[in-house]
């Protein structure tokens, strides 16, 4: 009797990687040589930011996706940070708005210009200082505008509402040794952390509260990083007693032991996962690694499958990932990333070969759109939404940015959103929300109504105005003035 090995279906086990030419990379990068885990890469349908080399502060560069080739040595840089930056991260609401942490120990958003720097930058839309150590993860809340989370290496996690320029909520108890990664969950009610103490935590920013922590998720010291699935189950990596570098699937029901468990290597570069919540693709990279391996995460065991590995020659500095709304369509792109060498930038390009040249339904499902579901005030009040999904098929026309506009409101007013809760203070916020809700809803109303009556003083004001000018412009016609 003959066995024949069946072989697992999936419309993603040819995927393939492929570099674009010479002359479409961004050559002459001096790209930064800080001593930290970060992705020193951020990119979105319009710009390129990377981290690089700056003397007396810190600086990053912001490239117009089209702008390719040698970059001069005098291309504007973004630099109003007075120490090394040390992650940006575009807002996902507004591709002209960017937020980086630095070791001097501020976090600032950033508005670009529609056509890019023609000159360096050093003022920021908005300062947000709170943090007494350096600065070295921000990233941006995925459904609620203007919500950006913070933390640094005094182990603290910082929630800011960047509108009006205050710091929402304080978590300085939840983490005993230094961060090394925060990842938000699918609509942002959750973030789940790596930390230094080895566990991996799920934490609940608006009450202050641990919901679940797993001890040792992976044995061994070197950094961790932990992610959230579109399901909300969490996919870590690290390393095992013996230095190998492992890929494991957690339930946060349940997080004795892990649902899957993978070893790869024994190369001692952090691993940097970037998930696709569209085809449940997940892409590992390794830093001063040549390569991306990309594995397929199911509902059934194995759960984590692997798919192939795209390698290169040259060892990445960092990476960065284009949402999906900028990748081409037409080509069955499904990912892409910017690979940093040490003087450059190269985009690679992950593929599904097909042949028809139709649009691909199961390769596209709707996808995150740049459109807020919530504003900051009413995620603060509790409430919580999926992000509003746009269709690829007509290969996405972005609508016109809005500006960020920081509206600095009286400290000592009633308005002030629901300030840095302490988790004494927990139950009083939950058990409330609905009338924090209402109280928002009237404070709202009340701040129409004042636009209103201010509107109505200044028309009355002109209409007064323009008779009395009216009147003058009689007089001289009639030469009695």
């Amino acid at each position: 009797m003959s066995f024949r090995k069946v072989v697992r279906q999936s419309k993603f086990r040819h995927v393939f990687g492929q570099p674009v030419k010479n002359d479409q990379c961004y050559e002459d990068i001096r790209v930064s040589r800080v001593t930290w885990d970060s992705t020193f890469c951020a990119v979105n349908p319009r710009f390129l930011a990377v981290i690089v080399e700056a003397s007396g502060g810190g600086a990053f560069l912001v490239l117009p996706l089209g702008k390719m080739g040698r970059i001069d040595k005098a291309y504007p840089t973004v630099c109003g940070h007075t120490g090394p930056v040390l992650d940006i991260d575009w807002c996902p609401h507004n591709d002209e708005v960017i937020a980086s942490g630095s070791e001097d120990c501020t976090v600032m958003v950033w508005q670009i210009p529609e056509s890019g720097l023609t000159s360096p930058l050093t003022e920021p839309v908005v300062v947000l200082e709170g943090h007494t150590k350096r600065v070295g993860i921000v990233t941006w809340h995925p459904t609620a505008r203007n919500v950006l989370l913070s933390a640094g290496c005094d182990n603290m996690v910082l929630i800011w509402n960047v509108g009006t320029a205050e710091e929402l909520y304080r978590l300085d108890t939840q983490h005993p040794d230094l961060i090394y990664n925060v990842c938000w969950n699918h609509n942002g009610s959750l973030f789940c952390s790596a930390c230094k103490d080895k566990s991996v935590r799920i934490i609940d920013p608006r009450r202050g509260t641990l919901v679940a922590e797993r001890e040792k998720a992976h044995e061994g010291a070197r950094p961790m990083r932990a992610v959230f699935l579109a399901d909300g189950k969490v996919l870590t990596t690290g390393f095992s007693r013996m230095s190998e570098r492992q890929l494991a699937l957690w339930d946060p029901d349940n997080l004795e032991e892990p649902m899957a468990l993978q070893e790869l290597d024994s190369s001692n570069g952090t691993l940097l996962p970037f998930y696709d919540p569209d085809t449940s693709v997940v892409y590992v990279c390794g830093k001063g690694d040549s390569s991306i391996r990309y594995f397929e995460i199911t509902n059934e065991a194995p759960y984590i499958h692997f798919l192939n590995t795209f390698t290169s020659k040259e060892p990445q500095r960092g990476m960065g990932s284009m949402p999906k709304r900028g990748l081409e369509v037409s080509k069955c792109e499904i990912a892409r990333f910017y690979k940093l060498h040490e003087r450059k930038c190269e985009p690679i390009v992950m593929t599904v070969p097909r042949k028809s040249d139709l649009f691909q339904d199961d390769l596209y499902p709707d996808t995150a759109g740049p459109e807020a579901a919530l504003e900051a005030e009413e995620w603060v009040s509790g409430r919580d939404a999926n992000p509003i999904l746009i269709s690829l098929r007509e290969a996405y026309v972005p609508s016109k940015q809005r500006d960020l506009k920081v509206s600095r409101r009286n400290v000592l007013s009633d308005s002030r959103p629901s300030a840095t809760p302490t988790p004494a203070a927990t139950p009083a916020l939950t058990t409330t929300s609905g009338s924090l809700a209402g109280a928002g809803e009237a404070r709202k109303l009340e701040e129409v109504v004042q636009e209103l009556r201010t509107l109505r003083t200044l028309v009355k004001e002109q209409n007064e105005r323009i008779s009395r000018l009216e009147e003058q412009l009689g007089r001289l016609e009639n030469g009695d003035a």
